[in-house]
C-alpha cells in the first residue's frame, strides 16, 4: 500500500492542448437523480470543472424543467436518462439515486450511491465504484477483515476498481494496486460531497485518464479542495475552487 499523492498520478493528468475542442475533452453523461436533483447538479458541475469538454444530463422528461432552469448554462440538459450519441466517453450513474434500471455501457463509468444499490449492477473492466462504509457492507455483506483486505478482496472479485470512501479513503484495483489518501479534512463530511467527488472521477474518466490514476487523482484533488475551501464548507463550494487546485499542475 502506498499514500495517494499527485506523483503517482500527475503524469496522466489530462492536459489541455491548443488544438483542442470540447469533444476532443470528452463527452460525460451523467443520469439524472429522480428526486435528490442537488446531486446531480453538484456531480455535473464538478465533472466541468475538471475538464470535461462537454457535459449531459439526461433526466426523466418529469425533473427536465429543475435541471434546464437550475445547471449552468454549459451543461446540456436531455429529458430522457437513457440519451445516447457515439461521442461519449464517461458515463455516471446512481448520485441522488437511478430513474431507472442501469444502463449498459461499453465505456468507462463511475457508479455511486442509488447505482451500488441496484438489483443488477453491470460492471467492467473500465468501472469505478465509490461507495461509502454502510453502501459498501450492504453490497458486499459477506467480505470480512480490516477495510484494506476488504477493498482489495472486493476489486478482485468484482474485476472493478473501488474507492472506499472515509476519513482515509482506499483506492484498490482488481491488479492488487491500493493506495490510501490522507489528505481530506473533517469538513468534507458534509452532505454532497461525495457526488461531488463521483463526478470529478467520471471527469477525469471522460478525457481519458486510466480508472485507476482517475479515482486516485479525483479522491486528492477533492480532499485538496476541501483543505483550501476551510472552516464551513458546504458541498456547492467544492466545484468552485478545483480550478484553483488544477492550477498548480497544468503546464
Amino acid at each position: 500500500m502506498r499514500e495517494n499523492e499527485p506523483a503517482l498520478w500527475r503524469s496522466s493528468l489530462p492536459q489541455p492542448q491548443s488544438e483542442d475542442h470540447k469533444y476532443s475533452r470528452g463527452v460525460s453523461r451523467i443520469v439524472g437523480a429522480p428526486e435528490m436533483t442537488g446531486a446531480t447538479r453538484l456531480a455535473a458541475t464538478a465533472c466541468a470543472r475538471i475538464g470535461c469538454g462537454l457535459v449531459v444530463v439526461g433526466c426523466t422528461p418529469a425533473t427536465y424543467d429543475i435541471y434546464r432552469t437550475t445547471l449552468p448554462a454549459h451543461i446540456v440538459v436531455k429529458p430522457d436518462p437513457a440519451w445516447q450519441d457515439s461521442r461519449i466517453t464517461a458515463t455516471l450513474q446512481g448520485p441522488g439515486g437511478m430513474p431507472g434500471a442501469l444502463l449498459d455501457v461499453d465505456h468507462p463509468q463511475v457508479l455511486d450511491a442509488g447505482a451500488l444499490h441496484a438489483n443488477s449492477m453491470s460492471l467492467g473492466s473500465c468501472t469505478v465504484i465509490t461507495p461509502h462504509e454502510g453502501e459498501f457492507g450492504r453490497l458486499l455483506p459477506n467480505f470480512q477483515g480490516d477495510r484494506n483486505v476488504r477493498v482489495l478482496a472486493a476489486a478482485r472479485e468484482m474485476g472493478c476498481f473501488v474507492v472506499l470512501k472515509g476519513h482515509e479513503t482506499l483506492i484498490a484495483a482488481p491488479d492488487g494496486r491500493c493506495v490510501i489518501n490522507t489528505n481530506a479534512p473533517p469538513t468534507l463530511a458534509t452532505a454532497g460531497s461525495g457526488d461531488v467527488l463521483s463526478g470529478l472521477i467520471a471527469g477525469l474518466l471522460a478525457q481519458g485518464m486510466e480508472p485507476f490514476d482517475a479515482a486516485c487523482a479525483g479522491v486528492w484533488i477533492h480532499s485538496e479542495t476541501a483543505r483550501m475551501a476551510g472552516a464551513g464548507l458546504v458541498a456547492s463550494d467544492l466545484p468552485d475552487l478545483i480550478p484553483e487546485v488544477l492550477g498548480e499542475f497544468y503546464l
